[in-house]
C-alpha cells in the first residue's frame, strides 16, 4: 500500500479507537463559541456587501482593533462590561473613520477597486497596531473558574459568558435590521439604491448607519477572539478566511445565513482538529469555500441581495 494512504488509514484508525460520542459532543461545544466568533465575522462582511456591494478585507483587522481596544479597557478597571464598551465604541468610531476618508470617497468604483482598498486599509490598520503596541502576544487576564460538568461535558463558564455576549449582540443587530426605520432603509438601499433614492431615502444616512452597525459587530468579535486567544497585530488576519467562507456558504448578503453558517464552520473545524491538528483547522475554511463555490455560488440562503 502506498505511503500516504497507509498514513491516513492509520489516522482514521487512530481517530474512531480514540474518540467517543462524549470526545465529539466536546468539540461540538468548543466549536459553537468559536462558531458564534465566525458568525459575527461573517454578518460584518455579509452587511457591508449587501449594502456597500463590497467584500471588506479589513474585517480581520478591524477585528483586531476592537480586541486592542478591549483589552485596554479590561486592564484599566478589569471589568468586562468596560471592555465590551470599549471595544464596540472604538470599533464603530474607526468603522465609521474608514467610511469618511476612504470609501466613501471610491463610492461608485469597482467592486475590484474596493476590495483592493479594502485590503489596504487593513494593512494600514495592522502597520499601526504593530507599531503602537508591538508584536508581541498579550494576554486578558481573567479570573480561574471551576468548569462546569454536565454529563460528562466540561464547559467554561467563561465561554457561556462569551456566548451570552454574543447572542445579545446577534439580537441587537437583527432588531435594529427588521425593527427600526434605519433597518427598513438600510434593507431598502440593499435592494435597490435608485429605487430608495426615488422613495426619498438618504443613502448618506443609511452609510453611516451601516458602518457604524458593521464597526460594533467587528468590535464585539474582535473582543472574544481576543479573550479566548491572544491578542497580536495578526490575531483577525487569521479569522479572514473563516468569515468569507462562512459569509459565502450563508449566502452572501444574508444576515441570518452568515450567522448559521459561522456556527456551521466553527463545529467543522473542531471536529476537524483530530485528523488535521489545531494548526491547519483553518485550511477547513478554505475547503467549504471551494466547495461552496464549486458546487452551489449562491450558497445556503442563496440571494445575493439577502439583506433585506
Amino acid at each position: 500500500m502506498p505511503y500516504p494512504a497507509l498514513w491516513f488509514r492509520r489516522r482514521i484508525c487512530f481517530y474512531f479507537r480514540e474518540a467517543s460520542a462524549l470526545f465529539y459532543a466536546q468539540l461540538i461545544v468548543n466549536g459553537l463559541v468559536q462558531g458564534l466568533i465566525v458568525g459575527l465575522a461573517a454578518l460584518a462582511v455579509t452587511l457591508v456587501f449587501g449594502v456597500a456591494r463590497f467584500a471588506n478585507a479589513a474585517t480581520g483587522d478591524t477585528m483586531t482593533f476592537g480586541a486592542y481596544a478591549a483589552l485596554i479597557g479590561h486592564k484599566a478597571t478589569g471589568s468586562l462590561v468596560v471592555a465590551g464598551g470599549a471595544a464596540v465604541g472604538a470599533t464603530a468610531l474607526l468603522s465609521l473613520t474608514a467610511y469618511a476618508l476612504v470609501f466613501r470617497k471610491l463610492a461608485g468604483r469597482s467592486v475590484v477597486a474596493l476590495l483592493v482598498t479594502s485590503i489596504g486599509v487593513g494593512f494600514l490598520m495592522r502597520a499601526v497596531l504593530g507599531i503602537v503596541f508591538g508584536h508581541n502576544q498579550q494576554l486578558f487576564t481573567v479570573p480561574l473558574v471551576r468548569p462546569i460538568r454536565f454529563n460528562g461535558l466540561v464547559i467554561n463558564p467563561f465561554d457561556l459568558q462569551l456566548a451570552a455576549v454574543a447572542a445579545v449582540a446577534l439580537v441587537g443587530v437583527f432588531l435594529i435590521l427588521y425593527a427600526t426605520p434605519i433597518g427598513r432603509r438600510m434593507r431598502a438601499v440593499a435592494d435597490n439604491r435608485e429605487l430608495a433614492l426615488v422613495s426619498g431615502i438618504r443613502p448618506e444616512r443609511v452609510m453611516i448607519a451601516l458602518w457604524l452597525l458593521v464597526g460594533a459587530v467587528t468590535g464585539v468579535a474582535g473582543m472574544m477572539l481576543g479573550m479566548k486567544t491572544v491578542v497580536s497585530p495578526e490575531l483577525g488576519w487569521e479569522m479572514l478566511l473563516p468569515a468569507f467562507a462562512a459569509a459565502i456558504l450563508g449566502g452572501i448578503g444574508s444576515p441570518a445565513g452568515a450567522v448559521l453558517a459561522g456556527l456551521l464552520l466553527g463545529v467543522a473545524q473542531e471536529l476537524s482538529t483530530p485528523f488535521v491538528g489545531f494548526t491547519y483547522k483553518l485550511s477547513i475554511s478554505f475547503v467549504v469555500l471551494l466547495l461552496v463555490l464549486l458546487v452551489r455560488p449562491r450558497g445556503l440562503f442563496g440571494r445575493l441581495e439577502g439583506v433585506r
